[in-house]
């Protein structure tokens, strides 16, 4: 990792915290450091220690982790770093870095695509919990609406965010109430912005189940039955199948 690429991830940081100090980075950031060694809740403002040093230490102890591509890290990472490497690190800066690391855009975003917790080795070892799935997505909605704004540029993402969102629900596995109930904070807008995905996928899947019944009572086959209500016939059976 050159120095302009670390001095990258650090910048990407600090823009960050001048974004918001929202739950999704003291969540993520402290939720590597074991409960054992936790002290006094992170500050939002920026670290006085030198984290460049630390960070190309990681990339060059751990490149599959800290590399071009990044891998959400398992809870207590911090603790099986200083458990494996005492003479490495020292623990203020360690966790000043690994605060930055875990603040990153390119970090919220391997944790927002749903990808399993690793441990130092590279194996995955426990999924990411929905909550901090919902929070990485909802941290890069913040940022991508606030560079957009910067941009003076009109794209509309709240569309983009909700599929997003979307997705994370289904593949949490959890019913909409219990999914409601692990994400939910008292951020009105957030609250909205999730109200609307969530209503977008049930009135999806109220017209699967309305198109599945319509259907299995026409007695026509798929074709036909996608000419006769002027539907494509590749969407029609996408819907049939699930």
């Amino acid at each position: 990792m050159t120095t302009n690429e670390i001095t990258d991830i650090v910048e990407t940081n600090e823009s960050a915290e001048t974004i918001s100090n929202e739950t999704v980075v003291k969540a993520e950031s402290t939720e590597l450091i074991h409960p054992a060694d936790k002290q006094k809740p992170v500050k939002s403002e920026k670290p006085k220690i030198d984290v460049q040093p630390v960070l190309q230490k990681l990339f060059e102890l751990y490149p599959h982790l800290f590399g071009s591509s990044f891998l959400p890290l398992k809870l207590g990472t911090y603790q099986d770093l200083m458990a494996a490497h005492p003479e490495d690190f020292k623990k203020d800066s360690l966790k000043a870095a690994l605060g930055f690391h875990a603040r990153s855009t390119r970090y919220l975003q391997c944790v927002a695509d749903g990808n399993k917790r690793h441990d130092l080795q590279g194996n995955a070892v426990e999924d990411v919990s929905p909550e901090h799935v919902y929070l990485a997505l909802l941290e890069l909605f913040r940022r991508r609406v606030i560079s957009n704004a910067k941009a003076r540029t009109k794209l509309n993402l709240r569309p983009i965010f909700r599929k997003q969102l979307i997705a994370a629900f289904v593949a949490s596995g959890l019913s909409r109430q219990d999914y409601q109930l692990r994400v939910q904070n008292a951020d009105a807008e957030a609250t909205a912005l999730l109200e609307e995905a969530l209503a977008e996928h049930d009135a999806k899947q109220a017209k699967q189940t309305a198109l599945k019944r319509a259907f299995e009572g026409s007695g026509k086959k798929t074709a036909e039955f996608a000419e006769m209500y002027g539907l494509d016939l590749a969407d029609v059976e996408k819907m049939l199948q699930k």
